[in-house]
């Protein structure tokens, strides 16, 4: 069932992960731009990116996910996805002022 999934899945091997002190991997929001089956196109900054919506098989053409590690999983509201952009752009406000 899985085999036909796989060359859509975007899979790591235990050694090409590193986990340190100093990281940290966030959920960000990411606007879809277009839909091929389980991969869609989306604005993530201002730059194009591939992400898998297996996950989230009601999203649609102008939703906001939730996307981590190449993989939407969940849907949110574009006044969310609003909000989350106004507080990582206050959080790296922060980190400037250290």
């Amino acid at each position: 069932m899985l085999a036909p999934l796989r060359q859509h899945l975007p899979l790591v091997t235990p050694a090409e992960l590193s986990y340190t002190t100093d990281t940290m991997c966030l959920a960000v929001p990411t606007l879809i731009t277009k839909i091929d089956g389980v991969m869609a196109e989306a604005e993530l900054a201002g730059n194009q990116t591939s992400v898998n919506i297996l996950f989230t098989p009601d999203v649609s053409v102008g939703d906001y996910v939730i996307m981590h590690a190449g993989y939407a999983i969940s849907i949110m509201s574009s006044s969310e996805a609003q909000e989350t952009f106004d507080l990582l752009e206050e959080m790296a406000g922060l980190d400037a002022e250290e």
